[in-house]
């Protein structure tokens, strides 16, 4: 069977944090904010919203999107940082509330890489004949875990969920946009202090550190490294030079680093998607919302040859590349 992408939503908390409001709580301004990382606005969840409602809105928008009804999903994976809880995992909250009846429902944590690695699970799922439809889904309330001091991360991250329907489709049928061609999946555990939550784990279970904590300066050279490592294996096994590529959509971490991931891998910087400036770093949400955006406003069309890549606390780090679907985002 081959992956094809079959429907798109996205959702966004109504919450919309300026630059300006931060400047007021924290040591900075909305100049520096913008000029270190690209970004004006960020969206956080109201308290009592958790990562379980974005992605609810967000799955539903997708399955709308493609067409189908909640029954006819077979799988639903759920890429995030921020689960509801530690225990149990938040996918099967979710798949319940869709009404998606008994399926299997799990989340796959790799922080900003996590929507690719679940994009490449279902992908297998699918390939290997388990699914027919998979709803895969990647939500954030980063909002949860910010130190509220820490101005080189408070500025940073939003709020958000994005969602996709992956579905089978005979290889003997006549062959259409959308096709998900190939994927690739990596990491590197010897650095796993450039981005971490200190506290709450096994690890580390009295720990009182619990915020988001993060090595920038490090993390953006890996980001770039990586990414550009990823992405090009990725090409090679489509068979694409970086000349046919029609959108590249990185991991929106900031405007430097999705500038800097062009430059390294010689796309032009006016073919890669750019929304990390309206809603800040979503982590794992940041691939399916920028997809999403683009998408609504005529930046993909079908058959457009697109490269996805990200990266991620772990470290970890995900490419895949595909033909852009006829959709609309739910």
């Amino acid at each position: 069977m081959e992956t094809t992408v079959t429907g798109l939503g996205a959702y966004l908390p109504a919450r919309r944090v300026t630059n300006e409001e931060l400047s007021a709580l924290l040591d900075t301004s909305p100049e520096w904010i913008e000029s270190r990382t690209g970004i004006r606005t960020r969206h956080w969840a109201d308290p009592g919203t958790a990562t379980g409602d974005l992605a609810l809105e967000a799955g539903g928008r997708a399955i709308k999107s493609a067409g189908l009804s909640p029954g006819d999903i077979d799988l639903m994976i759920l890429a995030t940082t921020t689960p509801d809880h530690r225990c149990p995992a938040t996918a099967p909250d979710v798949a319940a509330r869709l009404g998606l009846g008994p399926v299997a429902a799990y989340d796959v944590s790799a922080v900003c890489s996590g929507f690719l690695y679940a994009l490449a699970t279902a992908h297998a799922h699918i390939t290997a004949g388990h699914a027919a439809h998979v709803l895969v889904v990647g939500a954030e309330t980063y909002s949860t875990i910010l130190d509220p001091g820490d101005r080189t991360t408070r500025v940073i991250f939003g709020d958000g969920a994005g969602a996709l329907i992956l579905s089978a489709r005979d290889p003997d049928d006549e062959p259409g946009p959308g096709t998900l061609l190939a994927t690739d999946l990596g990491s590197d555990g010897s650095r796993p202090g450039l981005i971490r939550i200190p506290g709450g784990g096994s690890r580390e279970p009295a720990g009182t550190d619990r915020y988001f904590r993060m090595e920038g300066r490090a993390v953006f050279k890996q980001a770039v490294l990586r990414m550009g490592e990823s992405a090009r294996r990725t090409l090679a096994r489509t068979g694409w030079d970086t000349a046919d590529v029609d959108r590249l959509v990185g991991h929106q971490a900031n405007v430097r680093i999705l500038t800097a991931l062009a430059d390294h891998l010689g796309i032009p910087a006016e073919r890669a998607v750019v929304d990390v400036d309206r809603v800040g770093n979503t982590s794992a949400a940041s691939i399916p919302l920028a997809l999403a955006h683009a998408a609504e406003h005529g930046r993909l069309t079908p058959g457009d040859r697109v490269l996805l890549t990200a990266f991620g606390g772990g470290l970890t780090w995900a490419s895949a590349a595909l033909t852009w679907p006829d959709v609309t985002p739910g």
